[in-house]
């Protein structure tokens, strides 16, 4: 069963290799993801799965030592989803996992095997549903490190130039998150997602299927859109 959760943003401007000159202007988030992270090492769980978005191609299943890369954002950086295995795994991270690699290694997880899962941002409510509880069965005591970034529409100069009802929808994403309200996010619309280019409805919607039948309770830790993306960390436990 699920046991903790923590959500984080994944972009690759976390990584400060990446944001170069900019890197401080994230410091907060990334203070806050480590924080995220702890709370899923203090859970004790038999098994962290990584979820995350991909485009078509990255979908589906990632075993621990799967290697990631940001040499496609100029930058000579390489990780690996926990430990390396023996033969190394050929198949690359999708950015979003890759970005959830270099957290955990940044923090030195070593609490529990790792896995990862990536699937279309466009994933139908009910599958990822039923995604999250095929997740949470995967072993006793499950944790998840989901990986997602809320609507790139808050200002004039976001990938998504500016619609009003950005504001609104990250604001009750966040308080969805920080409550642990799974029918909240549920209800997510799809189509408003997509039109406000929120990358992490689907994910969120798999961590409110994985904890179904469950009393975890949420906490809130970051929220801010540094560049007209809406960036979220929350941890449920």
């Amino acid at each position: 069963m699920l046991v903790a959760a923590a959500v984080s943003p994944c972009p690759p401007l976390l990584v400060p290799e990446v944001a170069a000159g900019a890197a401080p202007e994230l410091d907060a988030a990334r203070a806050a993801c480590s924080d995220a992270l702890g709370v899923l090492a203090a859970a004790r769980p038999d098994l962290l799965v990584v979820v995350g978005s991909a485009e078509q191609g990255g979908h589906g299943a990632f075993p621990q030592g799967a290697p990631g890369t940001f040499r496609g954002f100029g930058v000579d950086l390489d990780v690996h989803l926990g430990p390396v295995a023996h033969p190394v795994p050929e198949r690359q991270l999708p950015t979003s996992l890759a970005v959830g690699a270099w957290l955990l290694e940044r923090t030195g997880w070593a609490d529990a095997p790792i896995e990862g899962l990536a699937v279309a941002q466009t994933l139908e409510p009910e599958r990822c549903a039923e995604t999250g509880r095929e997740l949470a069965g995967r072993a006793g005591r499950v944790a998840l490190l989901v990986m997602g970034d809320a609507s790139a529409c808050r200002t004039l100069k976001a990938p998504g130039y500016l619609d009003e009802r950005a504001a609104p929808f990250d604001a009750e994403v966040a308080r969805a998150l920080g409550a642990a309200d799974v029918a909240a996010l549920r209800a997510l619309d799809p189509g408003l997602a997509h039109e406000l280019k929120a990358a992490g409805r689907a994910l969120w919607q798999i961590l409110a299927g994985a904890a179904e039948d469950t009393d975890l309770t949420g906490t809130l830790l970051y929220e801010d859109a540094p560049y007209g993306v809406g960036y979220l960390v929350a941890t449920w436990s």
